[in-house]
């Protein structure tokens, strides 16, 4: 069981990277995002996603991407960091049961998401995400908050 954020310092195996990457590209709505892992430890991990304008809402004057897509980063980042506390993170799987998401000002360039756990129990699973991006100024700013709960189903039993 895993009860709350790392430091980094309990890396995921790399096969277990190449596997989740693996199921990205072969996931429709996830590759035509083109997300990717950047880097993932036990219960914290950091996936970013270019700028494109297909992602953009239309008519918006400063090219801002639809909101949309950063929720969508906050629950794919948040049950890849839940899974990455099984003790087989391939196996197993998850529901979201809760999704919250706040935004703090439009997303201009490319996203990075960083979820981690908060706690990760025997049945339910809860974490705190960040999505940042690089603003007009040239500094990486915080674009969107978000806290997700899963209920967790560690083996391949629904109970």
């Amino acid at each position: 069981m895993h009860d709350g954020p790392t430091d980094g310092s309990d890396p995921i195996d790399a096969d277990h990277v190449a596997l989740l990457q693996a199921f990205i590209e072969s996931h429709g709505f996830l590759s035509w995002l083109d997300l990717t892992v950047e880097e993932l430890d036990r219960g914290r991990i950091v996936m970013s996603v270019p700028y494109d304008e297909k992602l953009v809402n239309p008519g918006s004057p400063v090219g801002s991407i639809h909101g949309g897509i950063a929720a969508t980063l906050v629950d794919t980042a948040s049950g890849f960091a839940l899974r990455s506390t099984f003790d087989e993170p391939t196996t197993g799987s998850l529901a979201t049961t809760d999704l919250n998401v706040t935004y703090l000002r439009p997303a201009t360039n490319d996203l990075r998401v960083e979820a981690e756990v908060l706690r990760a129990g025997g049945s339910m699973g809860f974490t705190d995400t960040l999505v940042s991006s690089v603003a007009p100024d040239g500094e990486q700013k915080d674009v969107a908050v978000g806290r997700t709960s899963y209920r967790l189903f560690r083996d391949a039993d629904r109970e």
